[in-house]
C-alpha cells in the first residue's frame, strides 16, 4: 500500500495545464474513486484503464483506490488522462520506480486490450508541456507524426502500455519520433482556369499580397468561387511556428491523423451558408471548441453565398476579424483560439440573380433588404470590394491568363518587401499593422495623403477605413516594388474600398 504520482495535460482551449495525478492504494472496499472535477469522458476512464491493466499482464491493486487530480479546481476533460491513471495507480503499488514518472508527462487513450490510441489536442498538450518545462512526453506511436515537429522536449513512443511500462522500467527503448516529413505537394486549382475578370484577379492578388479581406459581388456563374478557392495557393507555405500553431487548432478539432499530420499550407475553410454562429466561431459544451474561423487561422475562410447566413452568424464574425483572436465562454470557463485569417466574402447582387442585370425581377426594395443584410459595421472590415460581370465573348478564346505560381512569385516578393519594412514591430503582413503605427510613423507626402483626408471630411469612409486604406496602399506600393505609397495607390485603394476600381 502507497502513494503514487505521474503527470498529464489539462486542456483549456489551446492553452494547457500540468495535471498532478496522484493514486493511494490503501486499506477498505476493493474499488476505485476519482477525484478532481473530471467530466463524463474522464469519470468512464476507471473501466477502461482497470481492462487495460489486466489485459496488459499486470496485476490489479487491491484495496481502495484513489485518484486526485491536481489542481482540483481546474475541470479536467477528455480521454489523454488515461495512461497516467495506470501509471499513477502502477507507482502507487511500487510496481514503477519513482526516476521513471518524475519530469515525465504521459498522454494517450487506453482501448481494453492496452493499445494507446491518440486522442484529440495531442499537440497542443505536447507543446504545453514543453512550455511548463517538462522533461519527456510519451504519446502512443500513432502520434509521433503530429507531434515530431515540437522541439525543446524529449518526445517517445508506445504502442501499447505493456511496451510503455516496459520503457518506463528501463527493460526496452521507447520508439523515438522520425524526422518531421513535409506532406506530399498537393496541387491545387490555377489562377489560369478563371477567363477575363482581370480586375477580381488583381484583387485576389493585392488580397493574397496584403493579407486583406475581400468581397466578390455577381450573378452565378461568374467566377466568385473559383476566385476565392485559388487564392490559398497564392500564399506561401506557413513557418515552423505558424504550422505548428494551425497543427495545434486542428488538433483540438480531430481532424488530424496519419494521412495528415500537420498542416504546412494555408488553410481553406467553406462553411455552408446554413452555418450558425456556433459553427462559425467556435462553441459547445463543458471547453468551447473551435469554429471555422479559427480553423482557417494563417489562412482563406470563405463565405459563399454570403447574404443567405444569419444575421448572428455574420455579426459574430466582427471582433475576430478585428482582434485575429476569439474568445469564448462556456460552463466551464473561458477559452481563447487564434482566428487570423483572410475573409472572403461571395453574394448575388439580388435573390433572382439572373446572368445579366438587366434581366433582373426584383423590385428594388428587395435587392435593397437582400444586401442589406450585410451590416455597415461588418462591411466596413474589408479592404477590397469587386463586382464582377460576364465575361466577354473574346475572353473564352484568348490566351490563357497568368498562372497561380507566377501570381504567387510577385506575391511571395511583395511580402518579403512588408515583413523587411515592419521588422521592428514584429510583424510581416501588411493587414495586421496597427493604424497608429501607419499613420504616425510611416506617413505620407500631402499630396497622397489628399483623397483620404477629403474621403474621411465628406464621410465616404470611417475611420477605420482610413486606417485599412492605408494598408492597401502599401501593399499596392510594395507589389510595384516602390519605398512608399503615392496619389496613385491610394487613389487605387480609395477605388477598392468603393468598389468602384478599374
Amino acid at each position: 500500500m502507497g502513494l503514487g504520482r505521474a503527470y498529464a495535460i489539462a486542456l483549456t482551449g489551446m492553452d494547457g495545464h500540468v495535471v498532478e495525478v496522484e493514486a493511494d492504494v490503501g486499506t477498505g472496499l476493493p474499488g476505485l474513486h476519482l477525484v478532481g472535477l473530471p467530466d463524463t469522458a474522464l469519470q468512464e476512464a476507471r473501466n477502461r484503464v482497470r481492462a487495460a491493466v489486466d489485459n496488459s499482464g499486470e496485476r490489479w491493486p487491491r484495496g481502495k483506490i484513489v485518484l486526485a487530480l491536481s489542481p482540483a479546481m481546474l475541470p479536467k476533460s477528455g480521454s489523454l488522462f488515461d495512461v497516467t491513471l495506470a501509471a499513477a495507480i502502477l507507482h502507487a503499488d511500487g510496481r514503477l520506480p519513482d526516476a521513471a514518472v518524475a519530469s515525465t508527462v504521459l498522454l494517450g487513450e487506453l482501448a481494453l486490450d492496452g493499445r494507446l490510441r491518440s486522442a484529440r489536442g495531442m499537440l497542443p498538450a505536447v507543446l504545453a508541456a514543453r512550455a511548463a518545462g517538462c522533461r519527456r512526453v510519451v504519446v502512443p506511436v500513432s502520434a509521433l507524426g503530429e507531434v515530431c515537429a515540437v522541439g525543446g522536449v524529449e518526445i517517445r513512443g508506445a504502442r501499447d502500455l505493456a511496451e510503455l511500462l516496459a520503457g518506463l522500467r528501463g527493460h526496452t527503448e521507447l520508439a523515438r519520433p522520425g524526422k518531421p516529413q513535409q506532406p506530399p505537394e498537393q496541387t491545387g486549382p490555377d489562377l489560369a482556369d478563371v477567363v477575363g475578370q482581370a480586375q477580381a484577379r488583381q484583387a485576389v492578388e493585392i488580397a493574397a499580397a496584403g493579407g486583406h479581406h475581400l468581397m466578390l459581388m455577381g450573378s452565378p456563374g461568374v467566377g466568385k468561387t473559383m476566385l476565392a478557392q485559388r487564392l490559398p495557393g497564392l500564399l506561401p507555405p506557413l513557418t515552423a511556428d505558424e504550422s505548428l500553431e494551425v497543427s495545434a487548432v486542428h488538433s483540438l478539432a480531430g481532424l488530424l491523423g496519419p494521412d495528415l499530420p500537420r498542416i504546412t499550407r494555408a488553410p481553406f475553410v467553406a462553411p455552408h451558408h446554413t452555418a450558425t454562429a456556433v459553427a462559425l466561431v467556435g462553441g459547445g459544451q463543458g471547453w468551447a471548441r473551435p469554429g471555422a474561423v479559427s480553423l482557417a487561422h494563417r489562412g482563406v475562410l470563405f463565405l459563399d453565398e454570403c447574404p443567405e447566413l444569419s444575421a448572428d452568424a455574420l455579426e459574430a464574425l466582427r471582433t475576430p476579424l478585428e482582434e485575429g483572436t476569439v474568445r469564448l465562454a462556456r460552463s466551464n470557463g473561458v477559452v481563447r483560439y487564434p482566428a487570423r485569417c483572410q475573409l472572403v466574402l461571395a453574394a448575388n447582387p439580388c435573390p433572382c440573380a439572373p446572368a445579366r442585370d438587366v434581366d433582373c425581377v426584383c423590385p428594388p426594395a428587395v435587392r435593397r433588404r437582400y444586401l442589406a443584410r450585410l451590416s455597415g459595421p461588418l462591411l466596413d472590415r474589408v479592404d477590397l470590394h469587386v463586382t464582377m460581370h460576364p465575361p466577354a465573348a473574346g475572353a473564352l478564346t484568348a490566351d490563357r491568363p497568368e498562372t497561380s505560381a507566377a501570381v504567387a512569385d510577385r506575391v511571395g516578393q511583395s511580402r518579403d518587401r512588408a515583413a523587411h519594412r515592419w521588422a521592428r514591430v514584429s510583424l510581416a503582413v501588411n493587414a495586421e499593422i496597427p493604424g497608429p503605427v501607419l499613420r504616425r510613423e510611416y506617413t505620407l507626402d500631402g499630396p497622397a495623403r489628399r483623397p483620404l483626408e477629403t474621403a474621411l471630411r465628406t464621410g465616404r469612409i470611417t475611420a477605420r477605413g482610413v486606417d485599412r486604406t492605408l494598408r492597401v496602399a502599401w501593399t499596392l506600393a510594395d507589389l510595384a516594388d516602390l519605398p512608399t505609397p503615392g496619389v496613385d495607390e491610394v487613389a487605387a485603394a480609395l477605388m477598392f474600398r468603393a468598389g468602384r476600381a478599374s
